[in-house]
């Protein structure tokens, strides 16, 4: 098993112990070095008074992308803590929401990274940079 599958099981794993994620329903579509795709599928009790994706939605789902992105370098973690994120809306997330995230640059302990939440359609609901903390295991 190559190290890139063995990370990838390893964030994959990790996020079955996130309950909120599994409340939310997203899924993992693909993990590979340093990158992450997630999607989930809107539900009524996630949408806002205009029937789109509440605006915690999108934040939720570009969150957990930009984790597992960073997560993934680093199986030997205990987990990974968002430090800051910073997203901008663009337009309404509705049906099918998709969030690509990816390493802009790996560290030891903090990581940078970027990414965005789309519609089925391909059309951009937001975009997000963040920085990714490494939780590693007391010695």
């Amino acid at each position: 098993m190559s190290l890139a599958q063995t990370n990838a099981g390893f964030a994959r794993d990790f996020q079955k112990k996130i309950p909120f994620v599994g409340h939310l329903g997203i899924e993992v579509d693909s993990i590979g070095d340093g990158q992450a795709a997630l999607s989930m599928q809107l539900q009524p009790q996630f949408t806002n008074s205009f029937g789109t994706a509440h605006g915690g939605v999108i934040m939720s789902i570009m969150d957990v992308a930009l984790c597992t992105a960073a997560r993934s370098q680093h199986p030997d973690s205990i987990g990974v803590i968002t430090i800051d994120l910073s997203l901008q809306f663009i337009g309404v997330g509705k049906g099918k929401l998709t969030a690509q995230a990816r390493v802009l640059k790996p560290g030891r302990n903090t990581v940078f990274t970027e990414g965005e939440v789309r519609n089925e359609d391909g059309s951009l609901v937001a975009k997000a940079i963040g920085t990714v903390r490494v939780r590693v295991a007391e010695k």
